[in-house]
């Protein structure tokens, strides 16, 4: 069984790939920056992107610095990328419509990087298939008896449609309904998914018709830092396997 991981950007996400270490693994992202890092992450070495990250300074201004600047180099971009996400206000992921990261600093004085766990992910990635694109794109790679790890960025907020205004360019309402027909395509194929979603009306009804196995869970957020509040969400698991 291969598994193909498409969205997977967000959290959960990647501790299900990295636990699995499925023998015949792909994923996918629409996040372009992201797949940089884990590409970079195989082909220029991780020890070129553990030098340059030690090379950058937990402060405001230098924090700043890194994040306007522009790198030519796979590896520094990637180095670019774990440091803002990591530097960040919250932990967030969030571009201009430019396509410029604007996320402000988020004071971690004390955040260290575990460079060890780098090379790790870096040994993982180098029998991983890597693609950027949208979802739609990986229905030619899935195939009978696979198993398929969908996670979402969120059109709402878990239980009220706080975000959906702020989500609608990165993942809109209609963009779950393309993923809904997806599913569809998915159990055509003979395949298995899993997705994990907002636990939301809106989403329930767009993703009800496949009538699968439905799983209501609360989780703590895993977003955090000076001033963030960590309640616990609602979520979704659906699935056509056992």
């Amino acid at each position: 069984m291969a598994l193909i991981n498409i969205m997977s950007l967000l959290l959960v996400a990647v501790l299900f790939f990295f636990h699995l270490h499925p023998e015949k693994p792909f994923i996918s992202d629409s996040n372009q920056d992201l797949i940089n890092a884990y590409a970079a992450m195989v082909k220029d070495c991780v020890d070129l992107i553990v030098e340059h990250l030690k090379k950058f300074k937990n402060s405001k201004d230098y924090y700043y610095k890194v994040r306007g600047a522009k790198y030519k180099n796979s590896y520094q971009q990637a180095a670019q990328f774990i440091y803002l996400n990591q530097m960040s206000f919250n932990g967030i992921y969030r571009v201009n419509s430019m396509g410029e990261y604007n996320v402000p600093y988020g004071y971690r004085e004390k955040y260290q990087f575990d460079y060890d766990n780098l090379k790790k992910v870096s040994q993982v990635l180098k029998n991983v298939a890597i693609n950027s694109g949208d979802f739609q794109e990986t229905m030619s790679n899935i195939k009978e008896g696979d198993l398929v790890f969908i996670d979402p960025p969120y059109t709402v907020t878990h239980n009220n449609n706080g975000f959906i205004e702020y989500n609608k360019k990165i993942f809109s309402l209609d963009d779950q309904r393309r993923l809904s027909d997806m599913i569809g395509q998915i159990k055509e194929t003979n395949a298995f998914y899993i997705m994990t979603n907002a636990n939301h009306e809106s989403l329930k009804l767009i993703f009800g018709i496949h009538k699968d196995k439905t799983t209501i869970m609360e989780r703590n957020s895993s977003i955090g830092g000076i001033g963030a509040e960590r309640g616990k969400y609602s979520e979704i698991i659906m699935t056509n396997g056992v």
